[in-house]
């Protein structure tokens, strides 16, 4: 039988959440790293139990954490983020220069071959690799000297680089997200890359047609179908079927088509998920009730989803990377939410039970499938 491991990051430690396959009874351990915010918890697909956290605080800045016991101990990997070669300045809002400068890892994306290879996307905007288990790290300086650098600008949260995806078929593939300055691609290994915003459009920006600087907040890709991406914008949920040569909106009938998270069906590439949230400035559910929606057609119709999440008087939010499924025959769904509730369904979204309701407010969520 299966083992089920949820990795769940907060803004007070890390939580591992156990089960086996049939996800009824959840064994919890922790706080890791009691009090410090951690950005993302991961595990490497090829080896389970190496396990990556972000830990970051306000006194001793960010570190990287590896485990390589399925979360048993700890240790601190190479740290040393130092922005590699000359790679210039952004601008403020006001079109005076601004260096860039290293704040936080916001996402860690191992390798799907290779358990000592990592990436690590930053605050401010930079993409780092490891190859050797996070203990040497150097930065792909190619992205924050794209021509358009100097024009990105920080979402609310920052500017952060908070979406990895390593395509499955392409092995030199790699796509990022920015908030605020959109999504990019290269395909090769990260020496160049393209802005892949063709369709985006947002109200901020005066020139419809830029090709950077829309807020992404997350992307997702079913490994069956590479070229096939999702995206929850800061507005509107979007689609590509051309590897982001061109965008399409696919918000159909949402209450709200402003949210964070998306993610895909382990099996059926065009059933997604994604939480409304009411808008940008009223982060909580529309009405107060907490509706994950999914939709079976790519995003062409949409259903809300409810049984056993709370209809009334819900004022919590769901961040971009607080969102996962697992790999079993029946996908499980999971997402955590800022009032420290993780819930799970068994059944491909119809139905929800907290695995835990008090926690830290979460910021991250993954899940692992244990042989």
């Amino acid at each position: 039988m299966s083992i089920v491991r949820v990795l769940v990051g907060t803004r007070k430690g890390a939580f591992l959440l156990t089960s086996d396959e049939r996800r009824r009874d959840w064994t919890v351990d922790g706080p890791h790293f009691g009090g410090w915010e951690i950005y993302h918890l991961t595990g490497s697909p090829v080896a389970p139990d190496r396990l990556y956290a972000s830990q970051s605080g306000g006194w001793f800045g960010q570190l990287i954490q590896r485990s390589d016991d399925g979360g048993r101990s700890w240790a601190p990997v190479g740290n040393d983020f130092a922005y590699a070669g000359d790679v210039g300045e952004h601008l403020w809002y006001d079109g005076t220069p601004r260096p860039w400068e290293f704040k936080r890892i916001w996402h860690l994306e191992p390798s799907r071959h290779d358990p000592d290879t990592v990436y690590a996307g930053a605050e401010d905007a930079a993409l780092y690799v490891s190859t050797d288990g996070g203990e040497k790290w150097t930065e792909l300086t190619a992205l924050r000297q794209h021509p358009s650098g100097p024009g990105w600008q920080p979402g609310a949260g920052g500017m952060c680089l908070h979406t990895i995806i390593l395509d499955p078929v392409h092995r030199d593939r790699i796509y990022v997200a920015i908030s605020a300055a959109g999504a990019f691609r290269s395909d090769d290994g990260g020496a160049s890359w393209l802005p892949i915003n063709k369709g985006l459009r947002s109200a901020e920006i005066p020139d419809q047609d830029s090709e950077t600087g829309h807020c992404v907040h997350r992307l997702a890709q079913h490994p069956s179908r590479p070229d096939t991406l999702f995206m929850q914008k800061h507005w509107d949920v979007m689609r590509t079927d051309d590897a982001g040569g061109s965008w399409r909106e696919v918000s159909g009938d949402l209450p709200s088509d402003f949210g964070f998270p998306i993610a895909v069906h382990a099996h059926e590439p065009e059933t997604i998920y994604v939480v409304p949230i009411t808008s940008d400035s009223l982060h909580y559910p529309p009405d107060g009730r907490l509706r994950v929606y999914r939709s079976r057609t790519g995003g062409e119709h949409w259903e809300p989803l409810t049984e056993g999440l709370p209809q009334s008087h819900c004022y919590v939010n769901v961040l971009r990377d607080a969102m996962a499924v697992d790999t079993l025959d029946e996908c499980g769904i999971y997402f955590g939410t800022s009032g420290g509730q993780v819930y799970h369904s068994a059944d491909a979204g119809d139905s929800w039970a907290p695995i835990v309701r008090d926690l830290p407010p979460v910021l991250s969520v993954e899940v692992q499938v244990l042989p």
